[in-house]
């Protein structure tokens, strides 16, 4: 009995102990078998899409696996319970404890949240990681969605995208003008000011909206996402390269409430769990956008080409622009931008020496 006192003893001590770390005491609720959550999470993404849809979908597994079934996620696709470009109010309301999407979807709400998505002709995936990871753009993130009641955490990146399909030939700027385009954030504006209209749809609506001509041209993702939606069927012309998202990189946001109501060690799987598809979601279009793409060559109507140089030294004179005035008219955008440009150019130099060297040596 005496040996059985002192490990319950030793059992109870552990319990207060973790409870200490927590911010708001024990309640009794800190241990595994303690208190459950369950919360929704809706997306901005078709219902299971490759890539984009399922990320959600496999945070959800690992967290319920990783912290033992105390916090399950139901993940919604977009229009399932809120629309596609509603993620973010419907997270601030506390309608919903979780999101997962882009933030430049929220442009008109916070313009410099688009920071942590991307900037035409910004930085890659991995650049913009060790941005939000390492350079202090996480504590911009966190500062930014503060007002709104969110808690952001990075959560994939689908890599280098391509242009986009086209329905014409893109051989001078003048091809520009008056081109409908699907294509969001700061890209959009880019293609505005370069002549063309730029048009906001989510995923599910672009393949006919392009085959029925009421665009002229899309981007969506790459050739693993594009290949899925079918969109080489709706259009000949596949531009490249992507220079309106370099390396776009995804969010969770959390209701702030909801977070608070965590113990710490469900903050960490959830933190965690995050980083972990950010991971996975690189090798996977890795490997998708490589398959996809060998087999889009392989169609004789499919037409694959990059981009002509002056067309892209247009959109990059033109970005130059829209991000000065973008920082000039907001006191956020200013200071995030600062930031952000400040790390692209320490960053983009090592890219050159490092990245970009190496792949043109192995061109040969």
């Amino acid at each position: 009995m005496k040996r059985r006192q002192f490990v319950g003893g030793l059992a109870a001590a552990a319990t207060l102990g973790a409870c200490a770390k927590e911010d708001g005491g024990c309640d009794g609720d800190a241990g595994p078998a303690g208190r459950t959550f369950e919360w929704s999470c809706v997306t901005s993404w078709p219902p299971k899409f490759p890539g984009l849809g399922m990320a959600p979908e496999n945070l959800a597994d690992r967290v319920e696996a990783a912290s033992g079934g105390r916090l399950k996620i139901k993940v919604y696709g977009a229009g399932e319970l809120v629309p596609a470009f509603e993620v973010f109010d419907a997270v601030s309301r506390g309608t919903v404890e979780m999101g997962h999407g882009a933030s430049y979807y929220h442009k008109g709400k916070v313009d410099a949240a688009q920071f942590f998505t991307a900037i035409p002709f910004g930085m890659t995936n991995l650049e913009l990681n060790g941005w939000l990871y390492y350079g202090g753009g996480m504590a911009l993130w966190r500062e930014l969605y503060d007002p709104f009641n969110l808690v952001p955490l990075p959560t994939g990146n689908t890599g280098v995208q391509m242009g986009g399909w086209f329905n014409k030939e893109i051989n001078s700027v003048n091809d520009l003008k008056g081109l409908k385009m699907r294509i969001p954030g700061l890209g959009g504006e880019v293609l505005r000011r370069a002549g063309g209209t730029p048009v906001t749809l989510p995923g599910s609506e672009i393949f006919t909206a392009l085959q029925t001509g009421a665009i002229d041209a899309t981007e969506w993702v790459g050739p693993y996402n594009d290949a899925s939606f079918g969109l080489h069927k709706a259009a000949r012309y596949y531009y490249y390269p992507g220079w309106q998202e370099p390396g776009p990189g995804l969010e969770t946001i959390i209701n702030k409430g909801a977070w608070d109501e965590l113990p710490a060690d469900l903050k960490e799987i959830v933190s965690t769990a995050c980083q972990a598809i950010s991971t996975d979601m690189a090798a996977e279009y890795t490997h998708g956008n490589a398959t996809s793409l060998q087999q889009l060559k392989q169609d004789p109507k499919i037409d694959i080409r990059p981009f002509p140089p002056e067309v892209l030294g247009l959109l990059r004179s033109i970005t130059r622009d829209v991000v000065d005035e973008l920082m000039a008219n907001d006191p956020a955008a200013a200071k995030i931008g600062k930031a952000y440009f400040d790390y692209l150019e320490i960053v983009a130099a090592n890219s050159r020496i490092a990245e970009q060297a190496y792949l043109e040596t192995r061109q040969g």
